[in-house]
């Protein structure tokens, strides 16, 4: 070791400690309490959030979108060159291989079970005939349920539907007769070993024609279609709303595909994104996953290539009593109850020249108070968030949309910077730019004048770095965390402005959950997010921004029995803090909850023991030790 560096060494460690930095807390200084709507989440029709992330299915392109060809090869790899992304594989062509010589298998246009068109597979006595996907990943001792739905032509059968894992006997499950006419017919499956590559195959022989309509293949621990794994890192967020369906998708996307039998919604291409539709989650299914993690619904319209009708029907379908047209259509898919939405999304990024359906400004101010107006005949109570963007977009808006909105919706995303602290600063930045922008139109905008239309921030997050989890599959690093828990108390010291922000998104596109096909963690900002959400408090006191390179919020709970002292420490340098509390009387006990990590590019994998975790000990009040690299929040009781 170089002598110097060696002396160096030897004098900071017989250096007294540095004594603690003090905090000034008024307690009595309290702003509008915390919305908690704040932690909301967004979850979008796009690449893996929905399907191979929430949604329990197993089968890719299960209603045979893409036509079955005697070549195999189902995916192709992109780029994103606008967000730096390295190359990412998609589904551009059918999953599904032939069994059989060329030939076998041909796509019938005519009469197809749903969409465009169904397999059909020309059977021989003497050979197997039929189609196999593989690619399909099991887990030792587990159960998987499911159904085929097929049709036969002439002498079709036997059937056997296959469930083969490497180096295993085939799971085999006859169907000993086809009907002429559709049929769906139940499989399940009990896997005898782990597979990374197992094949699920439909195979038949005889001397006519097998139509296949659909398949499906789930594990049978889902609840109501979702994953089990999944919902249960939804429940460790415990977010009190959820964005969807969209996001770009929604400006395409006809609601009316995703309701009624599941097996007879038709696929689609996704309007926005390169991956298919499949319909299998439409309101219903999004409903049940709000029932099941008590959160509550925030459902985007589309303004773009939808009318004014379409909108309309879709808040009638979802909140219309059962006399309605459309409450009727709901209770005759089996919800006679109204779902009692709240929040709906008036659009999505109308400005943007990438938007399907995007007009100019001046078309759609009138656009969106036509569409205000139908709505709120059909739901008055309804909470309309309107398109909003920084600058000319959000002054037309205000000026001639103010009574026609209940809320402003922005967005915020940034990329990346090498340094730490500058990292976890663009997030914060962000949203204060916004927050400085609308204090200024409440006092330049007449239109707002004894109006209190707040910001609805309903899609915010970093976004760079490669697609390891598919379109927009972002890995999130312990830095990221840091910056999302500086843009939350951006949130807190901006109460009196933000209604709702909503995370985007919460599985694998830009998530804070990340899945593999059988695994589920919640990535380093994901657990950022719950620590907040589980324990700050809700009403801000009077604090400094930052002390030092530290930066400092503080909140009473709801009850006011506690106080609550939320840093991050962006730096490599471990600090303290002395709570000036004297005009309060605490205990001088308290709860602390930190996230640490050794090195900021830490990140969570799912399937794997975490390296970003939510550590809580007991403590004294002061001081208050916040280590390097670190989310600290303190609980200190009355």
């Amino acid at each position: 070791m170089n002598k110097y560096l060696f002396t160096i060494l030897i004098l900071l460690a017989a250096a007294p400690a540095q004594a603690a930095q003090p905090l000034h807390l008024d307690p009595a200084k309290t702003a509008e309490p915390i919305s908690k709507y704040i932690y909301g989440q967004f979850i979008e029709h796009l690449g893996n959030s929905i399907y191979n992330g929430l949604w329990a299915e197993m089968i890719q392109d299960r209603k045979f979108y893409f036509a079955i060809t005697d070549d195999y090869a189902p995916f192709a790899t992109a780029t994103d060159p606008n967000w730096s992304a390295g190359p990412y594989p998609y589904l551009k062509a059918s999953p599904w291989k032939v069994i059989g010589p060329p030939g076998a298998v041909t796509m019938r246009k005519e009469k197809p079970f749903t969409g465009q068109q169904s397999p059909a597979i020309a059977l021989r006595s003497e050979e197997d005939r039929g189609l196999s996907q593989p690619g399909l990943a099991l887990v030792a001792g587990k159960h998987y349920t499911g159904r085929v739905i097929l049709a036969a032509e002439g002498e079709a059968g036997p059937v056997e539907i296959r469930l083969v894992a490497a180096d295993n006997k085939p799971l085999t499950q006859p169907i000993a007769h086809v009907t002429r006419d559709f049929h769906a017919y139940p499989i399940d499956f009990t896997a005898p070993s782990a597979s990374d590559d197992a094949r699920f195959e439909i195979i038949a022989r005889g001397n006519g024609t097998l139509l296949v309509g659909a398949a499906s293949l789930m594990p049978d621990d889902n609840i109501r279609g979702w994953r089990r794994d999944v919902v249960a890192r939804l429940k460790e967020l415990d977010s009190p709303v959820y964005r969807w369906p969209g996001g770009n998708f929604v400006s395409g996307y006809d609601w009316k595909d995703g309701i009624g039998d599941r097996d007879k919604r038709p696929p689609r291409k996704n309007p926005a994104w390169k991956s298919i539709e499949a319909n299998d989650v439409g309101i219903h299914e999004f409903m049940d996953l709000m029932q099941e993690i008590h959160s509550e619904p925030y459902v985007a319209l589309n303004t773009g290539l939808g009318s004014v009708d379409q909108a309309q029907q879709e808040v009638e379908y979802c909140n219309g009593s059962p006399q309605t047209p459309m409450g009727k259509l709901r209770a005759q898919n089996g919800h006679p109850e109204p779902y009692n939405v709240k929040f709906f999304a008036v659009g999505n990024e109308m400005y943007g020249r990438w938007q399907l359906g995007h007009i100019p400004l001046s078309e759609y101010v009138k656009k969106h108070n036509q569409i205000a107006d139908a709505l709120r005949q059909v739901d008055p109570h309804a909470q309309l968030v309107a398109v909003g963007r920084l600058g000319d977009w959000d002054d037309a808006m205000l000026r001639q949309c103010a009574d026609h909105m209940s809320f402003l919706s922005e967005h915020v995303y940034t990329k990346e910077r090498t340094d730490v602290l500058g990292h976890t600063a663009l997030l914060p930045d962000g949203i204060r730019k916004i927050a400085d922008a609308h204090r200024k139109y409440r006092t330049s905008i007449d239109t707002l004048k004894g109006k209190d239309i707040r910001i609805a921030m309903d899609e915010w997050n970093y976004w760079y770095g490669d697609y390891l989890y598919g379109e927009l599959g972002c890995r999130y690093h312990f830095k990221d965390a840091l910056g999302v828990a500086r843009g939350l108390h951006e949130f807190f010291r901006n109460s009196d402005l933000f209604f709702m922000a909503n995370y985007a998104q919460t599985v694998n596109v830009l998530g804070c959950i990340k899945t593999n096909r059988t695994a589920a963690c919640l990535d380093a900002t994901g657990v950022a997010l719950a620590l907040y959400r589980n324990h700050f408090g809700t009403i801000p006191i009077d604090c400094p921004r930052a002390v030092g390179n530290l930066d400092v919020s503080a909140a009473w709970t709801e009850d006011r029995s506690a106080l609550t002292i939320a840093v991050v420490n962006p730096t490599e340098l471990p600090e303290e803090l002395a709570p000036d509390t004297a005009a309060i009387k605490l205990t001088g006990k308290a709860t602390r909850w930190s996230i640490t990590a050794a090195d900021p590019q830490d990140y969570n994998e799912p399937g794997r023991e975490p390296r970003v975790r939510i550590t809580e000990q007991a403590t004294g009040a002061s001081p208050l030790e916040i280590p390097a690299y670190s989310i600290v929040i303190y609980r200190i009781d009355k």
